[in-house]
């Protein structure tokens, strides 16, 4: 019998600190090659397009997400067992996406951040916004977020419930900069098709993550940010080389400077004056890869050293 989860069982199930190590997990075999991410593929129809992210952890399952840009309908993510190619489960909502993508800023954070981070500025008060602070306060004592959102009753909204949900100290911030100066992190979840910040707000040292638009003629930060940081990483290299239009960095220096999250796990930088920048893009599998987790479907490889999957 297959199973289905909906939204409902997700969000009881799917807690922050499991998200996180299962993602983590994900990262770890992608980088290692045991979890195949081809870039997300684009079935184009009358009204916008039909998308899928697929990926496959060799040997134990195969699975997508797809969803679509025409109504912005409920997602759909399938997990097949790689023996016989049954069916082992289906996620029908808007859970796992956003949770996914919360987990990759918290892996991320967690291997790049300083480890005393403890100051959270975030700029925009949307489903992204709120799964990266869920997860990140999973991998970091956060003394402080700081919330900056263009709608004033939206941002209220937002401050109340990181307190009330997440017992964190949260305060609403007037401006981007009031949100992100001198904060350790800065989390960028914005539908902004123009810069929203200067890296001359970002404290030295800081931990910069991206979430929003990154393509040519659509981007919420600018070069002078990638130029300005030490270090850049990404979940999906190669999600970056394949987005159509291309990817702010296509053409430039930069695009070889990315280096992939599972590459940096367990090594954490040297302490640095320069920050360092995540183009978080969504690595294709990962909520596949939550889905057979809570299925119980497979699992991490048992090579992986502690360091790596803990």
């Amino acid at each position: 019998m297959v199973r289905i989860l909906e939204d409902a069982q997700l969000s009881e199930q799917l807690d922050a600190a499991r998200a996180v190590a299962w993602v983590r997990e994900a990262v770890v075999a992608a980088h290692d090659g045991r979890l195949v991410a081809p870039p997300r593929v684009d079935a184009t129809l009358g009204g916008g397009v039909l998308r899928y992210t697929a990926g496959e952890l060799v040997g134990e399952w195969f699975g997508y997400r797809s969803y679509d840009t025409i109504v912005g309908g409920e997602q759909v993510v399938v997990v097949h067992r790689a023996d016989d190619g049954r069916v082992a489960g289906i996620a029908v909502g808007s859970e796992l996406g956003p949770r996914r993508t919360g987990a990759i800023g918290a892996v991320a954070v967690d291997a790049l951040a300083p480890a005393a981070a403890a100051t959270l500025g975030l700029v925009g008060t949307g489903r992204q916004a709120w799964t990266q602070a869920w997860a990140i306060a999973s991998v970091r004592e956060l003394a402080q977020v700081r919330v900056h959102g263009r709608d004033t009753v939206r941002r209220a909204a937002f401050v109340a419930r990181l307190r009330s949900e997440l017992g964190v100290a949260a305060v609403a911030a007037e401006s981007v900069r009031a949100a992100v100066d001198g904060t350790d992190l800065v989390v960028l979840a914005t539908a902004s098709p123009t810069p929203v910040l200067e890296p001359g707000w970002v404290a030295p040292g800081a931990f910069v993550s991206t979430l929003g638009p990154k393509q040519v003629g659509r981007h919420e930060f600018g070069l002078d940010l990638v130029d300005a940081a030490a270090l850049v990483v990404s979940d999906s290299p190669a999600q970056l080389r394949a987005y159509d239009p291309p990817g702010i960095l296509a053409g430039t220096p930069h695009l070889d400077r990315v280096v992939h999250l599972g590459s940096v796990l367990g090594q954490r930088p040297a302490a640095s004056d320069g920050i360092t920048v995540f183009l978080s893009v969504g690595l294709a599998g990962t909520e596949a890869y939550l889905l057979a987790r809570l299925l119980g479907v497979g699992g991490p490889d048992r090579r992986i050293s502690h360091s790596q999957a803990t």
